[in-house]
């Protein structure tokens, strides 16, 4: 177990400093863009209300939620939630957020196969994710103290839990993607913002992308990473 330690460690690092890196830049971007005020002059809640309009959607509600970056789409009980800021401003920024979480809105109301897929996924990830790892860990130190057998099916258990969480990561990637694409493509469609506006919108919506796509690929990493530890230990 003592060469487990440091080259996951490294790997953990890694990509808990493209994540950082990611996050603090998404952060300048919506700070610059929230101070692009919109010549329309619609709050992130208006804005929203207008995108589920026209998308023909009557039976979504847009909700103010504490806290930032704290937007989501929640399909349970049909609700665009808001975070405070991004409902009451009306810049670039909230206008970019407003219309991405009516995006998934749009996804839920066109029955997107993606997000039915990841709407599957969750109860079995919030029950596996948070045990996979201590799994994997659990099994190899039984296995290094006792023998193979019973401590490697108990690691590969976590391994399987762990692709799971894995598979919810890549999936998560398109239905993002395409939350943004039909954002945007409805600002620009409908002329909700002006030139200036929408390049702000678009920006902040490709580095909020850029975030998932790091968290999928440091699930990737660390799955392949504890699977040439289970495999590995196996030979």
């Amino acid at each position: 177990m003592g060469g487990i330690g440091m080259g996951y460690w490294i790997l953990i690092g890694g990509i808990a400093l493209i994540s950082w890196l990611v996050s603090n830049q998404l952060k300048r971007k919506f700070k610059k863009y929230s101070q692009i005020q919109l010549r329309n002059g619609m709050s992130g809640k208006e804005i929203a209300e207008k995108m589920l309009a026209d998308n023909g959607i009557s039976d979504v509600e847009v909700i103010s939620v504490k806290g930032q970056l704290t937007d989501h789409y929640n399909p349970a009980n049909k609700t665009v939630n808001l975070s405070e800021s991004v409902y009451m401003q009306r810049n670039a920024a909230a206008a970019a957020v407003a219309a991405h979480e009516c995006g998934h809105a749009v996804q839920h109301a066109q029955a997107y196969s993606a997000l039915k897929l990841r709407s599957a996924l969750v109860p079995v990830v919030s029950v596996t994710s948070g045990m996979s790892q201590w799994l994997v860990i659990g099994g190899l130190v039984l296995g290094a103290a006792a023998g193979a057998g019973f401590g490697y099916y108990i690691a590969v258990a976590g391994l399987v839990f762990m692709g799971f969480a894995t598979l919810f990561s890549f999936i998560t990637l398109p239905v993002e993607y395409d939350a943004s694409n039909r954002a945007l493509a409805w600002l620009k469609g409908k002329n909700m913002l002006t030139p200036e506006e929408y390049a702000g919108s678009e920006d902040a919506l490709k580095w909020a992308a850029r975030t998932y796509l790091v968290a999928a690929i440091g699930a990737l990493a660390s799955l392949l990473y504890w699977a040439m530890q289970v495999f590995g230990n196996r030979n």
